[in-house]
């Protein structure tokens, strides 16, 4: 029968075809298709469709409606081809022509077939959407349960039943692609789009990729945020899981890669679609309000970083990205320094974290994640570069540790880059380029950032360099063009390519030739400095081992030895030739000698078999300015060391400097090369002849120094010693000259001495003569007022030998040195002078990260004379009591007091220079421990057995009479005590047994010193806000203030309720009411922040998943919580001081603008709960105990009548000249009152909220607020009445005197209004 009706399908006689079909029964009609589908022909023979059962027929639609219904199945059986399935459903698609009511069936038959689950290639959900595209458009009345609708509200159902059923997994994307034919409306787009994101959890790994390209092509209808928040939800959640060894199912690199894949996708549509980019940025800004967690989780970073290609995009992606690093570090910071918060918000959100793990990541294939990295990188660089440094490196960061959030940004784009450098190979060399390309054209502003980075990116792949020596070529070529220190720090970084890089150093080594004969003065020290790192870098060979070396880098990046490139020949050659060049520097200005005295040392320490070139250079240096006669003083030619140019004199040879490096270069060679060359006389004979020059020399000038009087140096007490004229000019540098000569031959008769009585006698008469200057210069200094006399000079001595000197004088107890060290020991002077140059140094090197002399730049070196000096700098103060040394002091500061000194500072350098080593430095202090293994060292414990020394201390400081107390000491020691207290654990019993110490200090002693006082409750906030919140310590405080001024109404007497002894009439106005009001300030901060949080959250609940609307609602709840116990305890604080009769003045103007600050965050606080669900707040109920604004306005009103006491004042002391009386009486004023109109506009706009609240919660908010008349600012006609009358009747007064004196004046000039 089959065959039949495809013939009479083939004649085209619609009349005979339809009586063929209409003689078919039911079954017959359903094995048709089936027929149909084997044989030949377009439809896969299903041509007789059209033609045979028209839809005007009845019998017809229901024909047609039964081939739809097998031909379903057959098409989803997968029996047939897919070319032919294509055709049948081809066909099919052009037949639906159907009534609505057969459209309404046929939908629902699809609708069960998809939720049986028996869709297998969903080639019919093509069919599908065409049906429900027809079915929407059907005017018809369909029935639908037990009532009837129009077609379109019945695609409506039919798409919210299938939506609510449950989706055979291996359908969705055939499902997902339907879709996208069908006219959805909005909701129903969201409907769909909700349920497509949940499956989500329910598809294989690798299904996800072509199901979220066909949700993005979907998301051309709408509902573009719900796709982009659901993709990225759903990757942080497996990240999140992966993260978790435990709960993780899927293997990492396959996550990865699919991220990576669906990344793509997205970047792709953006390409198309630039609405959904910005959809985007718009979305994870406002996440990033409520959640940053969910926000900026690594997959939608790296999402954004591969978007940001765009330029179109760039700029907001990165300006987004980068408030949002700078607003995670501040919070961060926020919360570090608040238990209170940190308790509120246990789990801390770190960007910096999630963008660094995003680099990790990309190592999976991610090559779109890593342009936008580096580019964020640099931009992090560029946007938060430390400032330009006033001096030196006062100002750079790049040691220590970065605290600031700009630091923060800097060094998190620093670390992008570096790990970005590590991970993707191909980018390599534009990361380099750039970098360099920075360097170069950034040389006005600090580059030591990128300095830094360049050196971490050589030590991470150092043949890198090589592939891109050309661009490093041309960097060396604008040397001469870089500032000093950018010329050094980039020598330093590229070294290891000159090992390894022949054509590399010899286009280095012209430029610094050209350089050394250049006009530019910081040319010349480039060319210094260059050739200085070349000598310490190729060594001779036979040179000692660098094992003392300062200078890491060498060995550590290129692994081989600098020998297989070039032989011992060639690089003793070449090391002489740089020598030569060097020598020509000796004839320069003093800058360039200076650079070279102090770079001699560590060549010769690094290139040992340059010695005996270096010490015949120095020898033959030193010679010329050497008179050699015994019996001649001086013993040095100091004329020969100045040049005059015209009226103005300059220093020509730093002599000082080059003896400190004859000393320091002879020092180690007696130490170290003398000592190997035994077998090689030859050697020994020819260096002995410098050897014993030098030794004989140094001991000549040592002896006829100690002889000469300062007339022998043209100096004495009456010397002009002034800089602005030539004379004193050159009397400056002479003292200065002679000073630091006299401190060279200390060190060096010091170290040669081997305790001998006779050479510390020379050395005490050696400080003699330097003392002598120095009080001179001092002297000269103090009367002159010269800001530059004022700068004492920097000390010659070295930081080791410092050590050694203070152990000798302070901790040596061997008897065969008793009698030696007592003759320095007699000078209470050089004692003085001794830790006086430790001070010097250990600020210099707190200020600058290095020290002058050997081993300045050292770390470590440094590190272990900072332990060896604290050492005896604790002994001493905590041995010898600063009583018994003032007992007997005469001038100065005492001994103890600078000691003092030097620990605060010391403590302070180690924490910021040597963090990492903060346990290493504490087991050192401790002589008891010090053979404990380094993995058993407490902190905590270590720095709370120091604190005990210093409680002690400072208690003694309490117990003294009056006379003995020593404000300057006190203050220092509490200032120790807060530095040593953040090495405290917040956690730890130590740290909460030295807070209840200091509250009982507080309580206990009524200090009067305003300094002392400051300091002592600044340390109490410090620890207390790590411990808990201090409202309740501020209410106390606050009571005693109260109780000290009075009320502000004089007939009210105060309770007298001393919480705190040091609150007293001298210390609590204005010292503890500012730093109370300062510290409120803080915890206002605290809740504001706590609101916006607050906002935020109760924003963000509305639209999440249950559980995620619980938690929120949780989280909300303890905020709220803490907020009210903040704010409550905290308003009772300002209802005592607003009540407290405060002085006029800062006092007052503080309190003030505090006090609008709080009407400000209660509005903001009003705002929040107005926008909520009113049932919610149960705490409504707190907000009419609120302090009334009545107090406020009673501050006000005493304000006004202080003014006007003041003004009365003035006018009776100052009559006679009334009008700058009154000017300044209303500069006073004006200024005292300048803060009272923004507090009285914050108060009414908290009234104004509070007012609304009342209506909507239908709670009397304001039955304890009082509308004061304080504020309508009515004229008191009396008081205008009697103000106008006075000046009236003084002028009266003053008439006829005036006439008088007016007779012989010119007439005033009046001043003209400005426009």
């Amino acid at each position: 029968m089959a065959q039949r009706i495809l013939a009479l399908a083939a004649e085209e006689v619609p009349e005979r075809l339809q009586e063929a079909l209409q003689s078919l029964g039911e079954g017959e009609v359903r094995g048709c298709p089936a027929g149909w589908a084997r044989g030949e022909g377009p439809g896969g023979g299903c041509a007789p469709l059209r033609p045979g059962s028209p839809c005007s027929q009845p019998s017809g639609v229901l024909r047609r409606l039964q081939i739809y219904k097998h031909c379903i199945p057959l098409v989803e059986s997968g029996d047939l081809h897919l070319a032919k399935v294509s055709e049948i459903i081809g066909l099919l698609m052009l037949e639906v022509e159907l009534p609505g009511h057969a459209l309404a069936e046929l939908a629902t038959l699809f609708v069960d077939v998809i939720k049986g689950g028996s869709l297998s290639n969903g080639k019919s959900l093509e069919l599908f959407s065409t049906v429900l595209t027809a079915l929407a458009s059907s005017k018809e009345s369909l029935a639908y349960g037990k009532g009837e609708l129009n077609g379109e509200e019945f695609k409506k159902q039919l798409i919210n039943t299938l939506c609510s059923s449950k989706w055979d997994p291996r359908s969705v994307i055939h499902l997902a692609n339907m879709f996208r034919d069908i006219p959805l409306s909005g909701e129903e787009l969201q409907f769909v789009m909700e349920k497509i994101l949940r499956m989500f959890s329910k598809l294989d790994l690798q299904e996800i990729p072509p199901l979220v390209y066909q949700l993005l092509l979907l998301s051309a209808k709408g509902s573009k945020k719900t796709v982009l928040e659901g993709i990225i939800s759903f990757f942080n959640q497996l990240d999140k899981r992966s993260a978790d060894l435990e709960v993780a199912t899927v293997p990492l690199d396959q996550l990865r890669h699919v991220e990576g894949t669906v990344i793509l996708h997205i970047v792709s549509v953006i390409n198309l679609d630039q609405d959904l980019g910005e959809e985007l940025i718009k979305h994870l800004k406002t996440e990033q309000q409520k959640d940053p967690g969910r926000a900026l989780c690594p997959f939608s970073v790296a999402l954004l970083l591969s978007v940001a290609v765009k330029h179109r995009l760039q700029e907001q992606i990165f300006d987004f990205l980068k408030t949002s690093i700078t607003r995670s570090c501040k919070d961060l910071q926020f919360l570090q320094a608040s238990k209170f918060l940190q308790d509120l918000f246990p789990q801390q959100y770190d960007v910096t974290a999630v963008i660094l793990e995003v680099v990790k990541n990309s190592a999976f294939g991610w090559d779109h994640v890593t342009q936008g990295l580096v580019d964020l990188g640099f931009s992090l660089m560029e946007s938060y570069e430390p400032k330009k440094p006033f001096g030196g490196k006062a100002a750079d960061t790049s040691y220590g540790l970065s605290k600031m959030p700009a630091q923060q940004a800097c060094r998190l784009g620093a670390s992008i880059l570096l790990e970005t450098f590590k991970v993707h190979e191909p980018i390599r060399s534009d990361i380099l380029e750039q970098v360099l390309n920075r360097v170069l054209t950034k040389a006005a502003s600090p580059v030591s950032h990128f300095i830094d980075l360049l050196s971490n990116i050589v030590v991470s792949a150092p043949l890198v360099l090589q592939t891109s020596s050309s661009k490093v070529t041309e960097t060396f070529d604008n040397l001469s063009f870089l500032p000093i220190d950018t010329v050094q720090g980039l020598l330093r970084a590229v070294q290891p390519l000159l090992k390894v890089s022949m054509s590399v150093r010899d286009s280095l080594i012209l430029v610094l030739q050209k350089a050394i004969f250049s006009r530019q003065l910081d040319a010349r020290k480039a060319a210094v400095a260059g050739f200085l790192l070349l000598l310490r870098n190729f060594k001779v060979l036979g040179s000692l081992s660098t094992s003392q070396c300062s200078q890491v880098i060498g060995a550590s990046q290129v692994q081989a030895d600098v020998h297989a490139c070039y032989n011992s020949a060639a690089n003793e050659a070449f090391c002489l030739e740089i020598l030569g060049s060097l020598r020509r520097c000796l004839s320069q200005q003093a800058d360039v000698r200076l650079m070279l005295y102090e770079g001699f040392y560590d060549v010769l320490r690094r290139n040992s078999q340059l010695a005996s070139s270096i010490m015949e250079t120095l020898l033959s240096q030193i010679k010329q300015y050497y008179l050699p006669q015994p019996d001649l003083l001086p013993p040095l030619k100091l004329e020969g060391c100045i040049m005059a140019q015209g009226d103005q004199i300059f220093l020509q040879e730093p002599l000082a400097h080059l003896l400190c490096c004859i000393q320091h270069c002879l020092a180690w060679y007696n130490s170290t090369v003398h000592l190997c060359q035994g077998a090689e006389d030859d050697e020994e004979e020819e260096d002995v002849g410098f050897e014993q020059n030098f030794e004989e020399m140094l001991e000549s000038v040592t002896r006829r120094m100690i002889k000469s009087e300062l007339e022998d140096f043209e100096l004495d007490k009456s010397a002009d010693f002034s800089l602005s004229s030539g004379v004193g000019v050159k009397n400056n540098i002479y003292a200065i000259q002679v000073m630091g000569i006299c401190e060279v031959l200390i060190e060096y008769n010091f170290n040669i001495g081997n305790f001998s009585k006779n050479k510390f006698e020379d050395v005490l008469g050696l400080f003699t003569c330097y003392n002598k200057l120095s009080e001179i210069l001092k002297e000269k200094a103090g009367k002159n007022k010269s800001t530059l006399g004022n700068k004492t000079a920097r000390s010659f001595l070295s930081m080791g030998f410092v050590s050694t000197l203070l152990t000798a004088l302070f901790r040596d107890n061997t008897q065969s040195h008793e009698e030696s060290l007592a003759v320095l020991r007699s000078s209470t002077e050089f004692l003085r002078y001794a830790v006086s140059v430790a001070l010097q140094k250990v600020q210099q090197l707190e200020e600058t990260g290095q020290t002058d002399g050997p081993d300045g730049q050292n770390p470590e070196k440094m590190f272990q004379n900072l332990c060896k000096i604290t050492r005896v700098l604790l002994w001493r103060y905590t041995s010898i009591p600063t009583v018994v040394e003032e007992s007997g002091k005469k001038k100065g500061k005492s001994i103890s007091l600078l000691c003092l000194e030097g620990l605060l500072r010391i403590f302070n350098t180690v924490q910021q220079l040597y963090a990492a080593r903060i346990p290493q430095f504490l087991q050192a202090l401790d002589i008891t421990d010090g053979d404990a293994e380094e993995t058993d060292i407490n902190v905590t414990e270590k720095a709370a057995f120091q604190i005990r020394q210093f409680q002690r201390s400072l208690v003694n400081q309490f117990s003294r009479a009056e006379d003995d107390f020593s404000s300057k000491e006190t203050q220092s020691l509490i200032t120790v005590l807060s530095t040593l207290s953040k090495l405290l654990d917040p956690a730890s019993q130590q740290f909460l047994q030295f807070l209840t110490w200091t509250v009982k200090i507080c309580k206990e002693n009524d200090l009067e010193d305003v300094a002392c006082c400051k300091g002592l409750l600044s340390l109490l906030f410090s620890l207390h806000v790590l411990y808990k919140s201090p409202v309740s310590l501020l209410r106390e405080l606050a009571q005693d203030i109260h109780a000290c001024l009075g009320d502000i109404d004089q007939d009210i007497e105060v309770e007298s309720q001393s919480h705190f002894a040091i609150v007293n009439t001298k210390t609590a106005a204005p010292t503890v009411c500012l730093l109370v009001l300062g510290q409120a300030d803080k915890v206002l901060e605290e809740v504001d922040w706590l609101i916006k949080k607050l906002t935020s959250l109760g924003s963000g609940t509305s639209g999440n998943k249950s559980e995620d609307s619980s938690q929120a609602s949780n989280q909300a709840q303890a905020l709220e919580k803490g907020v009210i116990l903040q704010l409550g305890t905290l308003l009772t604080v300002y209802h005592e001081l607003v009540q407290t009769a405060l002085p006029a003045g800062s006092c007052v103007d503080t309190l003030l603008r505090s006090l609008s600050k709080t009407y400000a965050i209660l509005t903001s606080l009003i705002k929040h709960v107005s926008s909520q669900d009113i049932s919610g707040f149960t705490w409504l109920a707190f907000l009419p105990c609120l302090p009334s604004n009545a107090t406020s306005f009673g501050i006000l009103q005493n304000i006004h009548s202080e003014s006007l006491s003041f003004a009365e004042e003035k006018k009776k002391k100052k009559k006679e000249d009334e009008a700058a009386t009154v000017s300044t009486v209303m500069a006073k004023v004006l200024r005292d009152t300048k803060p009272i109109p923004n507090l009285i506009f914050a108060i009414e706009q908290y009234e104004k909220f509070l007012i609304h609240l009342s209506k909507k919660s239908k709670v009397n908010l304001m039955q304890y607020m009082k509308l004061s008349t304080s504020r309508d600012f009515r004229i008191n006609a009396s008081m205008l009445d009697s103000a106008l009358q006075e000046p009236n009747a003084e002028d009266a007064e003053n008439d006829s005197t005036a006439e008088q004196t007016d007779e012989n004046q010119e007439p005033k000039k009046k001043r003209r209004r400005k426009k």
